[in-house]
C-alpha cells in the first residue's frame, strides 16, 4: 500500500500521500521534507539497471529524511526463478552480512559504554581473560572498533572447528599479525571478539541482549539472528552452492558466522529495509525513537565521527567511495555488507539511505561486485542530489550515473583479460612453431624423395 502512495506522490508531488497504516516511520511526500520527487525517481533507473545486468535478482530501498520515509520500494524478485516472490521493502528479509557489525555489535558496545560498564581504552583481556599472549593483552576496545588491533581479517573457522565452542576458542587464540595500533586491517575476528566481550559482561548471548535492549524496544520486529523457519518464505535466498552443500535461505551466508552457531559479532543478522529505517532514524534522533531512548546522544556523536583513517568506532565514514557516493556530507557514516547490503546516514542532511540485495544469489553479471558497488554509490548520490533545501540550493545533476555507464559490469577483469591474452599469444606462438616444424619435415621428406629418385636413374 505504501509503495502505491509514494508512487502517487512522485507522479503528482504537490499532493503528499495520505496517512498509511504502518509501523515505524510515517510516510511523507518528498516535497514535504525538502526533496525533489523527480530526482528521487533516478533510483528506479539505477536499481532496475542493476537487476537487468544480472547483478542481483531484487532489491529493497528506503530513503528517509526529517523523520519520515520519502521513498520505500521493492524491486524485482527474491530469486531468479519464475515463481520467485516479488520483493517488498516492508516484508522481505535479507541477510545483512557485515551490517551486523554496526546494527548489532557496535550498538551493544555503545550501550555498555553508556552504562559505564566499559571504557574505550580498557584492555579486552579485562573482560576476556583467555584473550592474552602474543600481544593480545595489549588490545583495547577502541582498537577493535577501529580495526587496528593487529588481528588478521579472518580465519577459516568452518574448516578448523567442529563446534561453536571450538570456533570461539579459535578466534580468541588467533595470533596477531602486528603490534596493536600499528596498522589498519578490516577484521571480522575483531568484531567477533567484541561480541564475546558483550556476552561476558552482560551474561547474555549477543542476540538475546540485542533483542531485549535494541530491536524489541524499537519495534524492529523482523530483525533477528537465526530467524524462525516460519519466516523462510519471505527471506531472500543467498548462495546456491556453499561449502555446506545445500542452497542457503534463512541461514547465515557467512561460513564463519555459521561455524560460530549463527550468532556472531561480524555477521548473522537478518532484517528488512523498513526495520533498518527505524534504526537509522534512532541514530539521527540522537539515540531515541518514539520516546524510547536506546543510546545517549553524546555516544552516537562519539562513535560515528571519524577516528582513524576513514573509520569511526565500528562505523565507516564517507570518503567518496565504499557505497556512500560523492555527494553525502563529510559527517556521513555507514557500512556495507558482502551479501549486497548497505546503510548510509547523513546527519547534515538529516537523511538516511538503505539498500538491501542478495547479490550473492547466483548473480548473472560477470562482475556482480562491481554492479552492487556502483548501484550503492548511485543510490546515495540520487538521495543527496534530491535534497533541495540545503544552503545554496540543490546540487547540479550529473549527465549520467555509474549505472548508466555500467563500466566493467559484464567485462572480465583487466588482469584476467591480460592473462588470457598472454596465454592466447603463447598458444598462437606454439601453433606457429608447430606449423613451421611440420613444413620443415615435409620439405625434408620431399627433398629426400627427390634425391632417391635422382640416384635411381
Amino acid at each position: 500500500m505504501l509503495n502505491l502512495l509514494l508512487a502517487a506522490a512522485i507522479l503528482n508531488p504537490t499532493h503528499p500521500p495520505v496517512a498509511a497504516d504502518r509501523d515505524g516511520l510515517p510516510a511523507k511526500a518528498p516535497s514535504a521534507v525538502g526533496m525533489s520527487a523527480a530526482r528521487l525517481a533516478t533510483i528506479n533507473r539505477v536499481v532496475e539497471r542493476g537487476i537487468r545486468a544480472g547483478g542481483y535478482p531484487g532489491a529493497a530501498v528506503v530513503v528517509g529524511r526529517k523523520g519520515a520515509v520519502v521513498w520505500e520500494k521493492g524491486f524485482g524478485h527474491l530469486g531468479w526463478t519464475s515463481d520467485a516472490s516479488s520483493v517488498q521493502a516492508e516484508e522481505t528479509m535479507y541477510d545483512l552480512a557485515s551490517l551486523t557489525k554496526v546494527v548489532g555489535t557496535t550498538t551493544a558496545v555503545m550501550i555498555l559504554f553508556d552504562e559505564g560498564k566499559i571504557k574505550l581504552d580498557d584492555y579486552v583481556v579485562k573482560y576476556l581473560p583467555e584473550f592474552t599472549g602474543g600481544g593480545r593483552e595489549k588490545v583495547t576496545i577502541r582498537l577493535l572498533l577501529e580495526h587496528r588491533s593487529g588481528l588478521p581479517a579472518g580465519r577459516d573457522l568452518w574448516r578448523l572447528a567442529h563446534t561453536a565452542e571450538e570456533a570461539r576458542a579459535a578466534v580468541l587464540e588467533t595470533p596477531l599479525m602486528a603490534a596493536p595500533g600499528q596498522y589498519y586491517e578490516y577484521s571480522d575476528l575483531g568484531a567477533d571478539v567484541l561480541g564475546f566481550m558483550v556476552e561476558s559482561i552482560t551474561g547474555q548471548r549477543l542476540d538475546q541482549f540485542l533483542d531485549a535492549r535494541v530491536f524489541a524496544p524499537l519495534g524492529m520486529k523482523d530483525t533477528h539472528f537465526r530467524p524462525d523457519a516460519s519466516l523462510r518464505g519471505r527471506i531472500a535466498p543467498t548462495e546456491l552452492t556453499p561449502p555446506r552443500g545445500y542452497p542457503l535461505r534463512g541461514e547465515v551466508h557467512d561460513e564463519n558466522a555459521y561455524a560460530l552457531g549463527g550468532v556472531a559479532g561480524h555477521a548473522g543478522l537478518f532484517s528488512t529495509a523498513s526495520d533498518l529505517s527505524i534504526f537509522a532514524q534512532m541514530l539521527l534522533n540522537g539515540g531515541t525513537f518514539n520516546g524510547t531512548r536506546i543510546l545517549a546522544d553524546s555516544t552516537v556523536t562519539l562513535f560515528t565521527k571519524r577516528a582513524a583513517g576513514t573509520r569511526a568506532l565500528g562505523w565507516d565514514t564517507c570518503a567518496g567511495e565504499f557505497g556512500c557516493g560523492k555527494y553525502m556530507s563529510a559527517n556521513a557514516y555507514g557500512h556495507t555488507g558482502f551479501t549486497g547490503t548497505s546503510l548510509w546516514i547523513d546527519p547534515d542532511r538529516d537523511m538516511f539511505v538503505v539498500l538491501l540485495t542478495n547479490r550473492v544469489h547466483a548473480a548473472r553479471a560477470r562482475r556482480p561486485a562491481k554492479v552492487i558497488s556502483d548501484v550503492r554509490a548511485d543510490l546515495a548520490d540520487a538521495a543527496a542530489l534530491a535534497v533541495t533545501d540545503m544552503r545554496g540550493g540543490p546540487l547540479d545533476m550529473p549527465r549520467s550515473f555509474r549505472a548508466d555507464r555500467a563500466v566493467g559490469w559484464n567485462k572480465p577483469d583487466v588482469k584476467v583479460s591480460r592473462a588470457k591474452a598472454s596465454r592466447a599469444k603463447r598458444a598462437a606462438a606454439a601453433r606457429a612453431r608447430a606449423r613451421a616444424k611440420s613444413k620443415a619435415r615435409a620439405h625434408k621428406k620431399a627433398t629426400s624423395a627427390r634425391k632417391r629418385k635422382a640416384s635411381s636413374r
